[in-house]
C-alpha cells in the first residue's frame, strides 16, 4: 500500500454499528412514531402580494379615501325599540327598533391609519348539486380545493387553519333540500395562502380565461346605504372551465373526474356606507379589473 493511500485510510471515520435504541418512540393510532417536539412550520419568506399591499396600496387608498373632518360628530340616534322595554307585557316579545337595523345607513368612521381597508380573508365555496343524493360526489370538489389552497386542518400545527369544510344545508327546502344534508365546500385563506391565491388568480387564471371583460358592477344608480353596498364584501363567480386553469390542477387534471365552478369572496374590514366601493379599490389595486353591467 502506498504512503498516499495509507493518509488517506487514517482520515476516514470508522464505521461502528447503530447505536442501540434504548427508549423507542410512542406509536400514534395509525402505528406512526410520535416526535418527541411539535413541527410547525413557519414562514420562509414574506408575500410579494403583502409587501406590496403594505408598501404601495395602502398609501394610495389611504390618499385617495382620506376625508377631512374639521369638527367633530354628532352623536348617533337613539334607536327607539318598538315596544317598551319596562312594561311587563312586552317585556319578553321580539322588540325590533323602529325602521329596521340601521347598520348599512351609518356614515364609515373616520379615515385614519389603523382602519384602512385591508384584505382579511377569501373564501372559496363550491355547491355540488350530485351531492345531495351521494356524499362521494364532494370528494372530487374536496380534493380539488385542497390543491388550489393548500389548505388542510391543523396543517404546519397552525390552529387557526381549519382546512376544507363541508356546508350542509340549513334549512328545508321543499322536496330538494333537507337540513343537515351536504350540498359543497368551502375553505378559508388567510395569511400567507391567501396572497399566494390572489397571485395565482391574477396572473394565470384570469388573463387566460375567455369572454371574461372584469367582475360585474352595479349601475351607479345604486344607493350605497343598501346591506350588500355596505357589507365590505366583494364576490363574484368562476365557470368550471377556470378551474382547470390553475397550476395545481392543470399540471394532474386526470387526477380528476370533472371541473367545478366556484364562488370567491374578498371579505375586507370596511364598514359603513360605501364600504364595497373601498373594497373595489383595494382589489383593483392588485389588478383585477371590474366591468359594469
Amino acid at each position: 500500500m502506498s504512503a498516499t493511500a495509507v493518509t488517506a485510510a487514517r482520515h476516514l471515520r470508522p464505521t461502528k454499528a447503530a447505536p442501540r435504541i434504548l427508549r423507542p418512540l410512542p406509536l400514534s393510532e395509525k402505528r406512526l412514531p410520535v416526535p418527541h417536539v411539535n413541527v410547525i412550520l413557519r414562514d420562509t419568506h414574506s408575500c410579494r402580494l403583502a409587501d406590496h399591499y403594505y408598501h404601495t396600496v395602502r398609501d394610495d387608498l389611504m390618499y385617495m379615501t382620506y376625508t377631512h373632518e374639521p369638527h367633530p360628530r354628532k352623536p348617533p340616534r337613539k334607536i327607539r325599540p318598538t315596544y317598551d322595554p319596562n312594561d311587563p307585557y312586552t317585556k319578553h316579545r321580539f322588540n325590533p327598533p323602529i325602521g329596521g337595523p340601521t347598520w348599512s345607513k351609518q356614515p364609515p368612521p373616520p379615515t385614519t391609519a389603523e382602519n384602512v381597508v385591508k384584505l382579511e380573508r377569501i373564501q372559496l365555496h363550491c355547491m355540488v348539486k350530485e351531492a345531495i343524493s351521494s356524499k362521494s360526489q364532494l370528494l372530487g370538489a374536496i380534493m380539488a380545493f385542497r390543491a388550489i389552497s393548500g389548505e388542510s386542518a391543523g396543517a404546519g400545527g397552525r390552529r387557526t387553519s381549519e382546512g376544507v369544510q363541508i356546508v350542509r344545508g340549513k334549512k328545508q327546502i321543499g322536496g330538494w333540500i333537507r337540513q343537515g344534508v351536504p350540498v359543497g365546500v368551502k375553505v378559508d385563506l388567510k395569511g400567507p395562502k391567501m396572497w399566494d391565491f390572489l397571485g395565482i388568480l391574477v396572473e394565470c387564471v384570469l388573463p387566460r380565461l375567455r369572454e371574461f371583460s372584469g367582475v360585474p358592477m352595479e349601475g351607479p344608480s345604486v344607493a350605497l346605504s343598501t346591506p350588500a353596498s355596505a357589507s365590505g364584501v366583494v364576490s363574484f363567480g368562476l365557470p368550471p372551465e377556470a378551474m382547470a386553469l390553475f397550476p395545481q390542477i392543470e399540471v394532474n387534471q386526470d387526477a380528476y373526474s370533472r371541473m367545478y365552478g366556484m364562488h370567491i369572496h374578498f371579505i375586507t374590514n370596511a364598514e359603513g356606507m360605501g364600504a364595497r366601493n373601498r373594497v373595489r379599490q383595494l382589489l383593483s389595486g392588485f389588478q383585477i379589473p371590474f366591468a359594469r353591467k
